[in-house]
C-alpha cells in the first residue's frame, strides 16, 4: 500500500504544471518607445531644483519623430528651443545607448553634444538608467563640466507617462511627459 502511495504521489506531481519564470523580454522597452513614434507629448518638471527655475513657466515638449530598428530620435523644446534631441539606439543584447543631440539654429552641432551612456544591465520593463560614458565624461572634463562626469540619466516608460531624468550628487532633474494626451 506504501509503494501504491508513493508511486500515485509522484505520477501526481510529475503532471503538475510547473510555472516558468517570466522575464522581460529583450526590446520591450525600446519597442514602447517606438510605439510613441509620430506623437508629441507636453511636460512639466516635477523636481524642485533651484537649477530648474529656468524651465519654470516654459512649454516642454517631446516628440518621438524617427524610429527605426534601432534607433529612436526624441526631438525636446522648451519653449522656442528646440536645439536638443535624445537619441535612443538599441546595441547588441537587451542593452540600449542614450546620447544628447545639440544643434545650433543653423544645424550645425554644438561643443557640447553627443554625451550620453550605455545601460549596465539588461533592459528593464518600465526604467532604463545610462551612466556617463568614457567620450562623456572626457568631454565634460574639457569643456569645462567637471561636475556632470558622475551623471547618470534614466528614461521611464508607464501606459500613461514618459519621463526624463537627470542624476549626480547635488543634482536632480526629472520632466515627466502625459501620455494620455497626444498634442494635436
Amino acid at each position: 500500500m506504501k509503494r501504491f502511495l508513493i508511486v500515485a504521489l509522484l505520477l501526481i506531481a510529475s503532471a503538475w504544471p510547473v510555472q516558468a519564470e517570466v522575464l522581460p523580454k529583450p526590446g520591450l522597452f525600446f519597442d514602447g518607445l517606438k510605439r510613441l513614434c509620430g506623437k508629441a507629448y507636453e511636460g512639466r518638471v516635477v523636481t524642485t531644483d533651484p537649477a530648474d527655475k529656468d524651465f519654470a513657466g516654459k512649454r516642454l515638449v517631446m516628440r518621438v519623430a524617427d524610429c527605426s530598428a534601432d534607433t529612436v530620435r526624441i526631438p525636446f523644446s522648451i519653449d522656442e528651443d528646440r536645439s536638443r534631441t535624445w537619441v535612443i539606439t538599441r546595441l547588441s543584447g537587451a542593452q540600449l545607448r542614450l546620447k544628447h543631440d545639440h544643434r545650433h539654429e543653423d544645424g550645425t552641432e554644438d561643443v557640447l553634444s553627443q554625451y550620453g551612456g550605455d545601460t549596465v544591465g539588461p533592459e528593464q520593463w518600465t526604467r532604463m538608467e545610462f551612466p556617463a560614458d568614457a567620450f562623456s565624461k572626457t568631454l565634460f572634463q574639457e569643456k569645462g563640466n567637471p561636475a556632470s562626469v558622475s551623471n547618470v540619466w534614466a528614461l521611464e516608460l508607464t501606459d500613461t507617462v514618459f519621463a526624463y531624468e537627470l542624476r549626480r550628487p547635488n543634482r536632480h532633474f526629472r520632466v515627466e511627459f502625459d501620455l494620455t494626451k497626444p498634442l494635436p
